[in-house]
């Protein structure tokens, strides 16, 4: 068991949040009220982003004291929305939210990962007609493993995670989200995830 604490409590940190609490970990959800952030990340082992990508830089640089020498676990897609408001462009071209992250925090360990799919995805990954893939992107390889074990209290099955390598590889994860626009227009709000077929 882990002590967890969620940033966001929309639809994604909520599912999550949810999820990591039925699979027996401790989890605290931070909302917006003042100091709430502050005080879910100092008490955590683990701090999972799930706020909206173009303000988290800002958001969890704000926190660079709670989050030293934590697991950072980075959901979020930094993204310019289009006018019907689906992702229309990256926010960091040629680089990824994680990157920015692990550059700014240099004393938290992130992990990007999950930001492939659509949030119910995160948490029911056998609900799909088949596999889908998770990620992980990060440089440290223990970070890496606890957020694998995370992964799979989530219900994600080992040979569906995939360990791209250091953070840098977070851009091509990233740069996926835009498909998401054309995947919905295409064939409906409907749950997907990104798939490596062997």
């Amino acid at each position: 068991m882990a002590m967890i604490a969620v940033l966001g409590n929309g639809r994604v940190g909520g599912s999550l949040s949810a999820a990591l609490a039925r699979a027996g970990h401790e989890v605290r959800v931070a909302d917006r009220s003042p100091g709430a952030a502050a005080d879910a990340a100092r008490t955590a082992q683990i701090v999972v982003n799930a706020t909206p990508g173009a303000g988290s830089l800002e958001r969890l640089l704000a926190l660079r004291g709670e989050l030293e020498g934590k697991i950072l676990v980075d959901v979020s897609n930094a993204t310019v929305g289009g006018e019907d408001g689906l992702p229309a462009g990256l926010l960091h071209p040629g680089s990824s939210l994680g990157e920015q992250l692990q550059e700014a925090l240099p004393a938290t360990r992130v992990v990007k990962t999950l930001n492939t799919m659509l949030y119910t995805v995160m948490t029911a990954p056998a609900a799909l007609a088949q596999s889908p893939t998770a990620f992980l992107s990060g440089e440290d390889p223990e970070a890496k493993r606890v957020v694998r074990g995370l992964l799979e209290d989530l219900g994600w099955q080992r040979e569906w995670i995939t360990d791209l390598g250091g953070i840098e590889t977070a851009r091509a994860t990233e740069a996926a989200v835009l498909f998401v626009p054309h995947v919905i227009r295409s064939g409906g709000f409907a749950p997907f995830a990104v798939s490596i077929a062997r």
